[in-house]
């Protein structure tokens, strides 16, 4: 049975909208053609009342084929609904986007009034709604790799992407604009170049960055619709769509944002790499929904109606709960459920209970899946999606959702689960939502706030220790996590407000030996037990470009909108003034990092013993003002890795002389016949310098069986 939902098959020979809620006047269809122009404007247009569909409640249509429409031709429509927002009465009219729509095309607005609800677009073929671009460009998404071929959960290096970028024309004057996912697909596929960064080396034809870089999955940040101009789309307007901006490179005639997702997807598939997608539930701005069915859908103001069950977050593990944050949007209602028995667009029944915003959810990841084959899923702000059933539920289908591709594709399903991932940003760590089976994982936020106090040679606040701020970030077992494919690790995230999450670059600018600190933090990153994330840009030392004078950043100077500037790993500044000495001196800092961190993440994805929990601390040295920590990361059989790493300024007494020696005791045996290599510099170690090497200051060595 391949992938679907009721609702999405209805779709292909109906225009259909789905509304619980009972209101006085029927839906109008609203269609035409866009005629492009000074403004683009609606040609050809009809009107049509749709009817109440057959058996079940809830549901409008109206078949395709009684509305006139010609064989071949893309359509650009809108519902003309009673607004439910509205506190008037009676209602005023609204021209919506159809809520289920695969396409919006944001060039056409409604001429009736002033919201903004942008057209819905599809061809019309062979009696049918043919699911398309605006420009008529089917979606289909054929070709791919057998999905037991991707990476499993317990070998990833996520890298998150932001799709807002910056490249660099001049000394500090970079020019921002949309990392489109023809962008993004340039830094996979050698065989694409960019789009709207067409000018970066990094994206010409022959360069296959993330490959160089050796990441096996990538998390973009919303990729569905939104209403805000790159931020970091945490405004969902139309869910089963994606990002208008994203498939709208400059150059194009019209946006192609599906067929472009696929490509990019499929060219991440090729090259090894997962696909994950940020979903942003807990609210939205602009969504149809918040007109078609307000009272169902949202809740206004949960302040001041504490009493409504959708108006607190969930428990957050602790029994607290505290007033959901829309943070400017409209928050989506998860718990309370419709009076009475309505049509469920997944089952294609009447059910009750239902809650209607939980069902166009489903059927957002059902579209996701199907369509575009994703491989796992970050929910943003889960303590204001509060309501874990749902939470649980959402990750139940995904999962569901995965083996049924593997199935359709003729692979064992047996094989999906270790494949598909959906994660949970809550910071609090309510540890019961993974035990309980809600999530497969969580962000950890507390790694960044060890490993950042720990390579600054301090203790994480409230830590007792040094050592045991070392501990907890290697080993995230020992705050609570069950094991290392609940966690996800990262050193900064795409969350760069306030104290130490600002780009390590930044944060390191007045620290002594910040490229060895920047490393040692990549060492960590990738030896710990967990699934390493890392924010596009750090792992060649980017920077802040909206940051303030004082070096700090708030929603209105960067937050959402601080973008990566890959020029800056390409930058090669001339001239013999100073200013340009030290601008060469900070790019040839960065080309080392990215060969160091490359060496490491590619290390990471295919050493078994970092894909297993079994961790070890076998020597702690803290005389003498030194902060040495050793772990040995694998489990009984396999290949040791062992980490010695210096959070200090101490280095051994004549340090590059054959007698300099830091001894580390409790080593693991050396086989016959084998030996040792050191994989940051990619080195072999002599037999007798075995455990024996010196340190230096503010470094840390990575060792392996050969």
């Amino acid at each position: 049975m391949a992938i679907s939902a009721n609702i999405l098959e209805r779709k292909t020979t109906h225009f259909v909208i789905w509304r619980p809620l009972a209101v006085a006047s029927p839906p109008r269809l609203i269609i035409g053609q866009i005629q492009v122009g000074n403004p683009p404007t609606l040609t050809n247009q009809n009107q049509f009342q749709m009817t109440p569909a057959a058996g079940v409640t809830g549901l409008w249509e109206i078949a395709a084929t009684a509305c006139g429409l010609t064989d071949g031709q893309v359509y650009h429509y809108w519902f003309e609904i009673e607004d439910t927002r509205s506190s008037t009465n009676p209602r005023p009219t609204v021209r919506c986007t159809d809520p289920m729509a695969f396409t919006v095309d944001w060039r056409l607005f409604p001429s009736l009034n002033d919201n903004r609800q942008p057209a819905s677009a599809v061809k019309f073929a062979n009696g049918k709604l043919v699911p398309c671009d605006a420009g008529g460009e089917e979606i289909r998404f054929d070709g791919d790799v057998e999905p037991d071929t991707l990476p499993t959960n317990n070998r990833l290096v996520i890298y998150e992407l932001p799709t807002a970028w910056v490249m660099s024309r001049g000394l500090n004057q970079p020019d921002r604009a949309v990392g489109t996912f023809r962008d993004t697909q340039a830094l996979v596929d050698e065989k694409v170049g960019g789009a709207n960064f067409s000018d970066l080396a990094l994206l010409q034809p022959g360069n296959s960055y993330l490959t160089d870089l050796g990441i096996n999955a990538i998390e973009l940040l919303p990729p569905a619709d939104s209403f805000f101009k790159r931020e970091w789309g945490y405004d969902t307007a139309h869910f089963l769509a994606p990002d208008y901006e994203l498939g709208f490179p400059e150059g194009n005639a019209s946006p192609t944002s599906n067929t472009d997702l696929i490509a990019l997807v499929k060219s991440c598939h090729a090259h090894g790499i997962r696909f994950f997608i940020d979903a942003v539930m807990a609210f939205g701005r602009e969504e149809a929904y918040q007109h078609i069915d307000f009272p169902d859908f949202c809740i206004e103001d949960p302040k001041h109606h504490q009493d409504d069950p959708d108006a607190l977050t969930s428990t957050r593990g602790f029994g607290k709960k505290e007033v959901r944050d829309g943070f400017g949007s409209t928050l989506f209602r998860y718990t309370r459920a419709v009076a009475g028995p309505v049509y469920n667009p997944i089952s294609g029944k009447d059910e009750l209970p239902l809650v209607p915003a939980r069902q166009l959810m489903f059927a957002y990841l059902t579209r996701w899946a199907r369509d575009f084959h994703i491989d796992g899923i970050r929910l943003d702000s889960v303590e204001n999606l509060a309501n874990w059933d749902f939470v649980g539920g959402f990750r139940d289908l995904g999962h569901s959702l995965n083996k049924q591709r593997f199935i359709d594709q003729g692979v064992d399903p047996a094989r999906a689960d270790e494949r598909f991932l959906v994660v949970g940003e809550e910071l609090s760590l309510p540890f019961d939502i993974l035990t309980q089976r809600r999530l497969d994982g969580l962000w950890n936020d507390t790694f960044h706030s060890f490993v950042r106090a720990a390579i600054l040679g301090q203790n994480a606040d409230g830590e007792p220790s040094f050592e045991w701020t070392v501990r907890k970030a290697i080993d995230c077992r020992i705050i609570g996590f069950p094991g290392g494919q609940s966690a996800i690790n990262y050193i900064t995230s795409h969350d760069v407000q306030g104290f130490r999450r600002e780009r390590l670059f930044t944060m390191l600018r007045d620290a002594p030996d910040a490229e060895k600190r920047i490393k040692l933090a990549f060492v960590c990153l990738l030896t710990a037990v967990g699934i390493p994330m890392i924010l596009a840009g750090e792992e060649f030392a980017d920077q802040h470009d909206l940051f303030n004078v004082q070096g700090n950043v708030d929603q209105g100077g960067g937050k959402q909108i601080d973008p990566v500037n890959f020029s800056r790993l390409t930058d090669n500044p001339q001239g013999d003034d100073d200013d340009s000495k030290r601008a060469r001196a900070v790019a040839e800092m960065r080309r080392r990092i990215f060969t160091y961190v490359s060496r490491l993440v590619k290390f990471r994805t295919t050493k078994l013993a970092l894909s297993v929990d079994d961790t070890d601390f076998i020597h702690v040295d803290f005389n003498d003002s030194k902060r040495v920590v050793v772990w040995k990361r694998g489990g009984p059989g396999q290949d040791p890795v062992v980490v010695v790493a210096n959070f200090s300024d101490f280095v051994t007494a004549n340090a590059g002389t054959s007698g300099a020696i830091y001894q580390v005791p409790n080593w693991p045996i050396t086989p016959p016949g084998r030996g040792w290599r050191e994989v940051t510099q990619d080195r072999p170690v002599a037999p007798e310098f075995v455990s024996r090497e010196p340190i230096f200051p503010w470094e840390a060595k990575v060792y392996t069986l050969v």
